[in-house]
């Protein structure tokens, strides 16, 4: 579910970024009339119709590509995270101009990431691991598309039962035999003489 929400924050957060990165549409054989420019449409876990992928253009999509939990020893609870993969492609008939349009989305998207950091309230972006992008080198004209690839930190995963704690397990703590050090029928501590 932890990667679900992360998915769709970082679709919101996407839209927010691009609204105003108005780019062309191409025309299908259907329309009657030349389709207006548009910001590009933001899905997850990729298009509905991949192979309408070219008349969907301008868009980006999210998906988590791998994810991994891992613990750091003292510590309660697992560390998490997941990478994602962004996918985003734009339309133009200008060679130049679609391999400007699709540089400034993968821009905006990386500096925008890089200042806010942390989406949602909950979800924080590895600084370490980087924020990578690539410009398909074999794009063919009038379609260009790229791909980027976060790792987000998620939300911790609580134990249901917190071991080691009286009252919160059937496991005292100290041990086999753990003890308060006095003994139950006479009060005193043990070892000590009579």
């Amino acid at each position: 579910m932890t990667k679900n929400n992360l998915l769709e924050t970082l679709k919101g957060f996407t839209e927010d970024t691009v609204k105003d990165l108005i780019l062309p549409v191409q025309r299908q054989k259907e329309d009657k009339e030349p389709p207006m420019p548009r910001a590009p449409e933001v899905h997850i876990l990729g298009l509905v119709d991949i192979s309408a992928s070219k008349k969907k253009a301008p868009y980006v999509f999210h998906q988590v590509i791998t994810a991994k939990d891992w613990w750091v020893p003292g510590r309660s609870r697992p560390d998490s995270q997941a990478t994602v993969r962004t996918v985003a492609a734009v339309y133009n008939l200008n060679n130049q101009e679609g391999q400007l349009a699709i540089l400034e989305l993968f821009e905006r998207m990386r500096i925008a990431l890089l200042e806010q950091g942390v989406i949602g309230g909950q979800f924080k972006l590895d600084y370490e691991a980087g924020v990578e992008y690539l410009i398909y080198p074999d794009n063919i004209p009038p379609f260009y598309a790229g791909e980027m690839v976060t790792v987000w930190k998620l939300p911790p995963v609580e134990r249901e039962v917190k071991y080691g704690k009286q009252g919160d397990s059937n496991i005292k703590s100290g041990g086999p035999g753990a003890h308060s050090g006095r003994c139950p029928e006479s009060g005193r501590h043990y070892g000590q003489k009579e």
